[in-house]
């Protein structure tokens, strides 16, 4: 019999997270962690949780992909149609979530996204591999569909129609940048005394650095 949900623990000791060996820049240390995680060969280190409100205030949350790291903030990629887009059409408000598990590490960020230009997206679709450029164009993302079989279909129709792989990039898709005004970032220690140090954007858009109880 599997063991109840209650008495599934896991003890924490692979490091410690200190003001001294932090970089004053939140990005920066946001980028070595990364770095880490991929030398690390993790599963997929650049999944993260991407949270956004309804209308009504509702919180949705879903995991998509990072795309990409600046001095201006994070960047993500979807179809601005979906449920996620306009959710961030009517509040640019959007918190995020990295957990890498195997370091014992977690980020959470939060803060605004605006969209990134047409041109910006464009050069990161070019990248695409063949089935996901055709697939963003297949897909009405979010929308209800009568079965697997009608999207199928959508998609080898438009792989007949753009044979020669000269896919161009739906109107409604592009990129977000999240810039943002919050990093936490949370190493496991032992006993739960976990460490957190959080970064906090000023006014005078430079970053106070507070360590918080676990």
């Amino acid at each position: 019999m599997a063991k109840p949900i209650a008495e599934l623990r896991q003890e924490y000791a692979r490091g410690a997270l200190n003001r001294a060996s932090t970089d004053p820049n939140p990005l920066r240390q946001f980028q070595r962690w990364l770095d880490e995680a991929i030398a690390a060969e993790l599963p997929e280190p650049n999944a993260m949780t991407l949270a956004t409100v309804n209308k009504d205030g509702s919180p949705a949350a879903r995991v998509v992909l990072l795309k990409g790291l600046d001095g201006g903030g994070l960047v993500f990629f979807t179809n601005y149609a979906s449920a996620k887009g306009q959710q961030l059409a009517g509040d640019p408000r959007a918190a995020l979530v990295f957990l890498w598990k195997e370091l014992e590490r977690q980020v959470r960020v939060e803060g605004r996204v605006a969209k990134l230009s047409r041109l910006e997206s464009e050069d990161y679709f070019r990248t695409r591999p063949l089935g996901s450029r055709l697939g963003a164009l297949a897909s009405h993302q979010s929308q209800v569909v009568a079965s697997r079989r009608v999207l199928e279909e959508r998609f080898a129709e438009l792989g007949k129609q753009y044979a020669d792989g000269n896919i161009p990039m739906p109107e409604n898709w592009g990129g977000y940048r999240l810039n943002p005004v919050m990093l936490e970032f949370w190493q496991g220690r032992h006993n739960r005394l976990h460490d957190r140090l959080r970064y906090r954007l000023q006014e005078t858009d430079t970053w106070m650095i507070e360590r918080l109880e676990p």
